[in-house]
This record gives C-alpha cells, sequence and structure tokens, in this order.
C-alpha cells in the first residue's frame, strides 16, 4: 500500500451486500425479523439483476433482503434498528486488489512520513520534526526499541533527493531510525540501525539490490533499495510478542474498515506474518477477510501449505489464496525495469538508467 487509503465517499459499507440476498417476499415472517434496516439514501449492490435498492434488512450478521422500503419496513420489530442513510450512498464492502495488510500495521504504528495532502512532510526538515515528535508522544519507539517511519517521498521533498543518514542521525543517536519510501521497495536507516543490519563500506550489493553509497567513497549512506532493504528487515524488525501483533493488526484493519474494505490481502507475506495471522485468526481479532499471498521463495517448502488455511474458503475470517511471486522492482522508487530511460534519472545514476536489469 504505498499511500494511506483514500478517502472515499462512503456513509457505510456492508459486508457482502449481494452475497445471501433473498427476496422481500420470501423473508417477511415473524421468525426473520430484521436487526437492523438501512434506507434513506441511495443503495447500490453491484447486481446487475438488481442494481439499485431502496432499503437493505441485515439479521445476525448476514443480509436477509434488498428491496422496497415499504416491503423491507414490514421486517421491522421493536428491537430493529433502523438507520436513516441522510441521503448518503450505501455501497457493499470494498475488495482490496493489492496491499499488505501486516506492513499497513506497521504503517500504523510508524510516523507518518507522507508529503501534503496526506502529510506534513515537504521537505528533510519537516521530516526530522514528525520523528522527533513520534520520540515524543506514541509508546511504540519505546516499546520497540526502534523508531519508524513510513510513506517519505524523495520525488515530492523541496530538496528532491532521499533523506541521509545523518539526517536521521540528527534525530536520534541513541535508537535506530528507519523510514520507509512510499513505494515499499526502498527505507533509509540511521547509522545505529545500518550497523544493526550489518551494512558497512565492504557490504557487498546483494542480487537484485543496491546499498547506496556516499559520493566518492564505498561508505553506506543510509539508502537501501529492494533486496538490501528486504534482506535486513529481520535484523531492525524487532521479535514482536503475540499481544504487540494483535495490536498492529486490530490497527491495520481499523484504517481499512474505515474506508471500507471489507476483503483485504497480505501480498508476499513471509512464513512469520503467517504464523502471526493465523494467531490472530485464532484470537477472533478479524472482522474483515484476509487473504495472504506468501512469498513463494519463502514459503515453498513450509509446512503451512499443507494446512488447512491454504484453502478457497477462510477460516475465522483467514486463508492462504496462493503464492506471489516477485520478479521487477517499483517504478515509483525507480527500481523497476523500464523499456526505455527513465525521464529522470535518480540521483548518481546516467541519462540512461532504465532501472535494474
Amino acid at each position: 500500500m504505498k499511500q494511506r487509503l483514500l478517502a472515499l465517499a462512503v456513509a457505510s459499507a456492508v459486508t457482502a451486500l449481494v452475497a445471501g440476498c433473498a427476496s422481500p417476499s420470501n423473508s417477511v415472517h415473524s421468525a426473520a425479523l430484521a436487526d437492523s434496516i438501512y434506507l434513506g439514501g441511495p443503495i447500490l449492490t453491484m447486481n446487475d439483476a438488481q442494481p439499485n435498492a431502496e432499503a437493505v434488512a441485515v439479521r445476525a450478521g448476514r443480509i436477509t433482503a434488498v428491496g422496497s422500503r415499504a416491503e423491507l419496513l414490514k421486517m421491522q420489530g421493536a428491537h430493529t434498528r433502523v438507520v436513516d442513510l441522510q441521503g448518503k450512498t450505501l455501497l457493499p464492502g470494498f475488495v482490496d486488489p493489492h496491499s499488505h495488510i501486516s506492513i499497513v500495521g506497521l504503517q500504523a504504528i510508524s510516523a507518518n512520513m507522507l508529503p501534503p495532502p496526506d502529510g506534513n512532510n515537504a521537505s528533510i526538515a519537516q521530516l526530522q520534526d514528525t520523528l522527533r515528535e513520534t520520540l515524543k508522544t506514541p509508546p511504540e519507539p519505546k516499546e520497540l526499541g526502534v523508531v519508524f517511519g513510513f510513506g517519505y517521498d524523495d520525488s515530492q521533498l523541496k530538496e528532491q533527493r532521499h533523506p541521509t543518514r545523518e539526517d536521521l542521525d540528527a534525530v536520534s543517536t541513541t535508537l535506530p531510525v528507519m523510514i520507509i519510501h512510499q513505494s515499499g521497495h526502498l527505507a533509509v536507516l540511521n547509522s545505529l540501525a545500518l550497523k544493526q543490519a550489518g551494512i558497512t563500506a565492504s557490504s557487498v550489493d546483494p542480487q537484485g539490490g543496491v546499498i547506496g553509497r556516499k559520493a566518492g567513497s564505498q561508505e553506506p549512506n543510509g539508502l537501501l533499495e529492494e533486496g538490501a532493504f528486504f534482506s535486513i528487515v529481520p535484523r531492525i524488525m524487532p521479535k514482536l510478542s503475540e499481544a504487540q501483533t494483535s495490536n498492529w493488526l486490530t490497527k491495520a484493519q481499523d484504517l481499512y474498515l474505515q474506508y471500507g474494505y471489507t476483503t483485504v490481502q497480505d501480498g508476499r507475506a513471509d512464513p512469520t506474518n503467517v504464523t502471526q495471522a493465523i494467531a490472530a485468526s485464532k484470537a477472533g481479532v478479524f472482522k474483515i477477510d484476509v487473504v495472504a499471498y506468501p512469498d513463494m521463495v519463502d514459503i515453498a517448502d513450509n509446512a503451512l501449505m499443507d494446512g488447512p488455511y491454504f484453502s478457497r474458503n477462510y477460516t475465522q475470517h483467514y486463508r492462504i489464496g496462493g503464492v506471489k511471486l516477485n520478479l521487477d522492482g517499483s517504478p515509483q522508487g525507480k527500481t523497476a525495469w523500464l523499456s526505455h530511460p527513465y525521464h529522470q534519472a535518480p540521483a548518481g545514476k546516467s541519462a540512461d538508467y532504465a532501472g535494474y536489469n
């Protein structure tokens, strides 16, 4: 997920508005009085046979009828909650086509590094101020022993460059600091985080990744791209307790629900992510459906792929839907291979730079 989920004009979102719907004539009897009825605004079903409706009835958490206001009000009992949409639009829950709930959990507890209008970070100085405020207020930096930031974009900073290790050292020299690019494919680390990650002047660029260097030397400048970033995450990421994992996933879920998503992905989940999500599922954390697509290389020989969660059906709102194969980088981060050179090459790259190949 490369930016904060965009706010959508939705009054509310009901899980699977169409699934399980029955016609009012089949539903109106004393044993099936509705728990709630929604009316008073446009209702879009996404069902070609019945694209619009005046009202929706819900019982025991499921849609029981979609139809006219008059018919569905026959399902009103003494304890039925009637929700007046006041002219706002009711839509089915959105199905997320590509995101990473595990990373959204990290994003939810990270400093907001996004540029305006989604954040306040139009310059490196403002990035630093945001990180300093994060050190003062939320409990996570002290609890985790590391400061995370998420969402900066070098192309939208006044300086038109990535921050450096020195820029982040100015925020903290006593805690590791890692800020993740908006694309999710790059990160910048302060000196302490680089040390914890084992990145030095003698470190060799890994296959499919680049370690940023200071001009004229092999000394790391703090920027890690693609494989260089992905490979060090386990060294920076603290081991979470089950309660902390549950808290991250709950905060991520709340962010999705805020914008009407009721089915979401966890793309390129690693085995730890999958194990943590299964534990959260068993603990009843999920209100939304979560489908994971673990990294094919990481999960290939893992017993999780032979278990009950690798299925077309959800178990307590969770399933493994398949695997993800990663073949390229990020156009936004300017690491993806293009058939023609980038219009504006990244700093330190030649004018004919067209990404990794």
